[in-house]
């Protein structure tokens, strides 16, 4: 039969309390007393004060911590890894401390096993002579904190390694370029206290235009642009177009790359010529430039990245939309025979113009930006041509070709090969019969940039 005793105070023969209720709180000992458990006894529910109890037998080799427990780790041999306790609770910590002052040359890694460190999916480590440093858990989203520790990183800085393309250095930033198919390999994806996104330009290819025996085509659209910031990559000048826009964060795989090769020119005055094909990296993709419209009959120009010139009714641009606008829709033909002008274009940054009676439409210009480390305009639109004795329209700034002149004859131009600019449109012109194909539109091009040290 057990055996109760009921009473309020427990006292020395001092008559000092040793043990004391009241009302619901419980004391034990008083002022000056120190509590000790019995050797071999245990507690719960006590929690802890942030103080671990020290395991003198230093670990050289790699193993799982237990909360409450500090260690000293021997690293002379070698690395060591300390991996943190599994589904931790509030309250949980641990300590480590470099036992021999050789964690400079041989690191302590900290793993988190599947808990965050100070709010991030990193694995710490001990990379300074003779530091020590003690973690508490906190919750799940900051998992791990330091509370005391002699030196000021915990995690240190990685940033993004990769390979693919053609590679430049600037400062502390790399640039993969690629002018046509490829991979860009990332074997490292950092992270956010040195690099894990990447800055980028992706321009497709510009529109092929129209041709043939007596044509009179409209210039055909540039490939759409599309970049980003450049926040993330150094302090390069992005276009107006990058201004809001985030850079990419990426993870250790491989992306494939394509580079949209300009629309092919035909040689029909039937037909219209070709849109260029997209470019596409990760998430982003940018549309191919519209065809021009041709002489006989005249449709509607190409819609793409940026839309073909029409006659009488212009390619859009934008199309499929995304945000920032890709590009924009070309320009419409003015007059009537003989004396009439195809519309321009469309450019990254302008629509293409409209034609007059004695002139096609310019091109609308492109975008400049520094990704590249210099100034460089990119996807302008192709210029108008002429029905007979006028003046082509001028390919817009980026790589747009120039349309072609009734009186003096020229020949149009392609759009410039990796701007994504678009192909001039051809001309009629008086008592002369022009014969060949459409140009060519410009192939696309994709940069890649980030901070690699």
């Amino acid at each position: 039969m057990a055996s109760t005793i009921k009473v309020n105070n427990i006292q020395n023969q001092c008559g000092a309390n040793i043990a004391n209720k009241c009302g619901t709180t419980i004391t034990l000992g008083a002022s000056g007393d120190t509590i000790t458990l019995a050797c071999g006894a245990s507690q719960t529910g006590f929690g802890r004060t942030g103080t671990v109890d020290w395991d003198t037998t230093a670990k050289t080799a790699s193993f799982t911590a237990v909360s409450g427990t500090g260690y000293f780790v021997n690293t002379t041999s070698g690395t060591v890894t300390v991996t943190l306790p599994a589904t931790p609770s509030a309250g949980d910590i641990v300590a480590i401390s470099d036992y021999a002052g050789t964690s400079a040359t041989n690191n302590i890694t900290i793993a988190r096993n599947g808990s965050n460190i100070e709010g991030l999916a990193e694995n710490a480590v001990i990379n300074s002579t003779r530091e020590a440093r003690t973690y508490v858990y906190v919750d799940g989203t900051q998992g791990w904190v330091p509370v005391n520790t002699n030196d000021s990183t915990t995690i240190p800085p990685a940033y993004i390694t990769a390979t693919g393309g053609t590679i430049t250095c600037c400062g502390d930033y790399k640039i993969h370029t690629f002018t046509g198919p490829g991979t860009f390999t990332v074997t490292c994806a950092g992270n956010p206290l040195g690099s894990n996104t990447v800055d980028y330009l992706v321009v497709a290819g510009g529109g092929g235009a129209s041709g043939g025996t007596a044509n009179y085509a409209a210039g055909s659209g540039a490939g759409g642009f599309r970049e980003s910031s450049g926040a993330a990559s150094g302090c390069y000048t992005a276009s107006p177009l990058g201004a809001c826009v985030s850079a990419l964060p990426v993870s250790s795989t491989s992306y494939p790359i394509t580079v949209g090769a300009g629309g092919a020119g035909v040689c029909c005055e039937t037909t219209p010529g070709n849109n260029g094909s997209p470019s596409i990296f990760s998430t982003i993709t940018s549309a191919g430039g519209g065809w021009g419209a041709p002489g006989n009959p005249a449709p509607t120009g190409g819609p793409g990245g940026s839309g073909g010139g029409g006659a009488p009714i212009a390619g859009t641009g934008n199309t499929p939309p995304v945000s920032p606008p890709q590009g924009n829709p070309g320009g419409t033909q003015a007059g009537a025979p003989p004396n009439f002008g195809r519309g321009g274009g469309g450019g990254a940054t302008a629509a293409g113009a409209n034609g007059t009676p004695t002139s096609g439409g310019n091109g609308g210009n492109g975008a400049t930006t520094s990704i590249s480390a210099s100034p460089t305009t990119y996807a302008g639109g192709g210029g108008g041509g002429v029905f007979e004795g006028g003046t082509g329209g001028t390919g817009g700034t980026g790589g747009g070709g120039n349309g072609a002149n009734g009186s003096p004859p020229s020949t149009a131009q392609a759009g410039t090969a990796n701007t994504g600019g678009g192909a001039g449109g051809q001309s009629l012109f008086p008592g002369i019969t022009p014969s060949g194909c459409g140009q060519n539109g410009g192939s696309g091009i994709v940069i890649i940039r980030y901070k690699y040290q």
